[in-house]
């Protein structure tokens, strides 16, 4: 399995149901790419101040690398993502994405 980690930096001027709305995006994939498991998705509520202006993340669940580069590619997810960048701050420096194997 991989969980594909997102970290968003969203702009202050972005609302909240915008933010909102562009996670949606996100989540609604799950029923159009094949092996997309789950996704949780979240405000940062950290006390520890290490978050980088990281407001917001989620994570998404593949039963493996095929099905998280289905997703990569998929139509749906380049709209969602372009979305994403355009109301990070930094553009595309607002955004951290890492993955990794579970279980290994």
């Amino acid at each position: 399995m991989i969980r594909h980690c997102v970290f968003i930096r969203f702009k202050d001027s972005v609302s909240s149901e915008e933010r909102a709305s562009i996670l949606a995006d996100i989540a609604a994939l799950q029923s159009h790419v094949p092996g997309y498991l789950s996704v949780d998705i979240g405000a940062n509520v950290s006390p520890e101040a290490l978050g980088r202006g990281y407001t917001n993340a989620f994570m998404i669940d593949f039963v493996n690398a095929a099905a998280r580069d289905a997703y990569l590619v998929h139509p749906a997810h380049e709209k969602a993502g372009g979305r994403i960048v355009a109301a990070t701050d930094g553009g595309i420096d607002g955004i951290f994405v890492y993955d990794f194997k579970m279980g290994g």
